[in-house]
């Protein structure tokens, strides 16, 4: 079953009617979840006013949205709705957002379109939508339609951050192929300038 775009943005209501932090929101999903983590596209700054750009490329590093489609597989085993679940792509993407008239999923500072089908669709993700060449985005926010997990991956961070239970959180820091740490939703997170 392919991704198709919804009609309605009943299933984003929790995140969208959450009462957390903007920008906890747009960084982690909503508040409530047992453990947190950042899924590391590139290394931490290590050492203040670094910018993204002095980091050193890795030539078999994963495209960001290979590491999202990963973490997506692995935290699939923690739902029980695999087959439904959702996914929203901000439409600040520019030429790669489709043209769609609304409904769009309003989030502080960051408006989406949504899309459903099984969390095994994240792997037609640039294929469906058109992402700039080489350089397909994650999607903003992934869930099972049964929430027990919420993918979250703004378009500002160097990371992605997971809500989700202990159990599903140790699976992906243990992971050998991503880059996960612990993470406090409610703290500074480390930033590139």
């Amino acid at each position: 079953m392919p991704l198709t775009f919804c009609t309605t943005t009943d299933p984003a209501d929790w995140i969208v009617n959450s009462p957390t932090p903007p920008s906890q929101l747009i960084c982690f999903g909503p508040a409530g979840f047992e453990a947190y983590a950042r899924v590391r596209y590139i290394r931490d700054p290590e050492h203040p006013g670094e910018h993204e750009a002095d980091v050193g490329w890795v030539a078999d590093r994963l495209r960001d949205i290979d590491q999202a489609r990963r973490a997506v597989r692995l935290l699939a085993a923690h739902t029980s709705t695999p087959d439904d679940a959702y996914f929203c792509l901000w439409d600040g993407y520019g030429p790669s957002v489709p043209s769609l008239p609304e409904p769009i999923v309003h989030v502080p500072d960051r408006d989406h379109l949504l899309l459903s089908g099984p969390l095994s669709a994240l792997d037609e993700w640039e294929t469906v939508l058109g992402s700039h060449p080489g350089h397909p985005f994650p999607p903003a926010f992934v869930w099972p339609a049964d929430h027990r997990w919420c993918f979250a991956s703004d378009v500002d961070p160097h990371w992605a951050g997971i809500g989700a239970n202990r159990e599903a959180v140790a699976e992906l820091i243990a992971d050998p192929v991503l880059d996960v740490v612990d993470a406090d939703p409610g703290a500074a997170q480390p930033a590139y300038r």
